[in-house]
């Protein structure tokens, strides 16, 4: 018994809009993954705890119980501070 196995052809006849349609769906598709990919975009679960954590501090930040700090804020109290294992 042969192991090769043919598949039968399917012809399908597309207008020229449906064609365009298809590529920018599967060209559209592609850009968001390769996106996701490159800025190190990932999804939560939404039963995972860190997404319920992340909704907290999103009800937080929208009821104004978040105080954010600025860069400057954070680096020039940094940059202020003495150093221990400097001596100068």
């Amino acid at each position: 018994m042969s192991d090769n196995l043919t598949t039968p052809e399917t012809q399908v006849t597309l207008s020229v809009q449906q064609l365009e349609s298809l590529i920018r769906k599967v060209v559209r598709e592609e850009l968001v993954e390769f996106a996701a990919q490159e800025l190190g975009i990932f999804h939560l679960d939404k039963e995972s705890p860190l997404y319920e954590d992340m909704e907290d501090i999103l009800e937080r930040k929208k009821s104004g119980q978040l105080r954010f700090h600025t860069h400057e804020e954070i680096w020039n109290s940094y940059n202020t501070r003495p150093n221990p294992q400097f001596k100068g």
